[in-house]
């Protein structure tokens, strides 16, 4: 979508949200994203306009791009290069998170969501802007950057198989990819105090708890959206998973955090036979 065709649409949450998706380098991307976070959240906008996402957002020159086949494994250790390899990950996922956050935004302005959705939406964007940065600073200070590593786009795959359906994508996205990540950060946190790395550990412990919240909305959009189609959500849940997502969800289940997100163990453990 060029931006000729965003003049000729309504002005609004969602021409800003193309203008990060279609914004390449890293730092500005979340330039962009901070303001239109606090543009909706402050009142400065106020239409949602007009629906309308690129079908890829725009990437960096850098990190190479594998298919999660061909990425290199990634050993857990106190080291700093292994240090710098998971950061490295986790910050490649949080900057396809500002994306993936801002396209259902714009992806999704026609189906009929009340405006708290798109208040989630805008905050949740800006929170997965702050997770980057951090990483992107610590990283830094380790002598290594963004890019210095490849990455995976597997976070887009998932997003570009359930681009036909909202409830598919909050499915998928926040109720088992985003919900993983309740899973395995601890484990990240336990490596890195092992390791005596306490900036690393607060950065994730900040990034966990933020992300606590994001399941919660998937969860609370998830629910909402069923209700309104008349649909089971635990069955609607277990059918898309096995429709749209390659593969069984992985246990073991952080418990604790996906029931302070709203998640019981009735609702997701199904989807891991």
């Amino acid at each position: 979508m060029s931006p000729m065709d965003d003049k000729l649409m309504a002005r609004g949450l969602t021409a800003r949200a193309r203008t990060v998706l279609l914004t390449p380098e890293p730092a500005a991307k979340v330039a962009l994203s901070y303001a239109a976070s606090a543009a909706w959240r402050l009142g400065a906008i106020t239409a949602i306009g007009a629906p309308g996402a690129p079908a890829v957002p725009a990437r960096p020159a850098r990190p190479r791009l594998l298919a999660p086949r061909h990425m290199p494994k990634r050993r857990a250790g106190r080291t700093p290069r292994a240090r710098i390899a998971l950061l490295h990950a986790v910050a490649h996922i949080e900057l396809n998170a500002i994306d993936l956050a801002w396209d259902i935004v714009a992806r999704f302005a026609d189906t009929g969501l009340p405006r708290a959705f798109y208040d989630d939406w805008a905050r949740i964007a800006g929170e997965e802007a702050k997770h980057f940065e951090a990483l992107s600073r610590r990283l830094g200070e380790m002598g290594a950057a963004y890019g210095d590593l490849p990455a995976h786009d597997g976070l887009w795959q998932a997003a570009d198989a359930t681009a036909h359906d909202i409830l598919a994508r909050l499915a998928v996205v926040p109720l088992v990819l985003e919900a993983r990540g309740l899973d395995v950060t601890p484990t990240m946190i336990g490596h890195m105090e092992a390791a005596g790395d306490d900036a690393t550990v607060s950065i994730l412990r900040m990034i966990l708890a933020d992300e606590i919240g994001h399941v919660a909305a998937g969860g609370r959009w998830f629910g909402w959206l069923c209700r309104k189609r008349d649909l089971d959500p635990a069955i609607t849940f277990h059918t898309l998973v096995r429709e749209n997502f390659k593969g069984a969800l992985k246990p073991p289940f952080n418990e604790e955090a996906r029931r302070m997100a709203g998640l019981l163990p009735a609702f997701y453990q199904p989807a891991a036979s």
